[in-house]
């Protein structure tokens, strides 16, 4: 028996695209703000909403689907970003780079990019959010599926690990 066919469903698009436009931007500043790649985020929240679209019908009715949008997204960019520093750990092998060349981490956007570039990856997501995009730990732990404790503790890390890094 052949499947019936499916005519467009212009409710359920409409639903998505109002769903879209209400979140593309929040999804994209989070990443932004992990990633310090603009086209690296840009990259990362399509093609987690193109994923949310192909699986439209189960994500609307989650509770917070953009939260899923967004776990997806970054997801991604962790594994993007893993790819990235293994490609760049080879080729360090071969062409080392010049440490003179660094910029001054204390400038504006640049700034806080390079600080937040210092960190390991959770405490990266947790800083950008939190420092960045001045969300709350409770609205972190939401948006990272992180508990609060872990959110708190993650902040007390990288905050201590910038200090070292920093003194002297």
């Amino acid at each position: 028996m052949a499947p019936p066919d499916r005519t467009p469903d212009i409710e359920f698009d409409a639903e998505f695209e109002i769903f879209f436009v209400t979140h593309h931007d929040d999804v994209l500043r989070s990443l932004d703000s992990i990633l310090g790649d603009h086209e690296a985020a840009v990259d990362a929240t399509q093609d987690a909403f193109i994923k949310a679209h192909a699986r439209w019908s189960v994500i609307r009715t989650y509770n917070a689907p953009q939260a899923w949008v967004r776990r997806i997204a970054i997801n991604a960019s962790r594994d993007r970003m893993r790819s990235e520093r293994r490609r760049r750990d080879r080729e360090t092998l071969v062409d080392p780079v010049d440490e003179s060349a660094a910029s001054d981490p204390i400038v504006a956007d640049a700034g806080i990019r390079a600080l937040l570039d210092e960190l390991p990856t959770r405490q990266r997501e947790v800083a950008a959010l939190f420092y960045v995009n001045d969300c709350s730990v409770d609205e972190i732990a939401r948006r990272l599926e992180l508990s609060v404790g872990t959110v708190k503790s993650q902040l007390s890390d990288a905050r201590e690990r910038l200090r070292r890094s920093h003194q002297g």
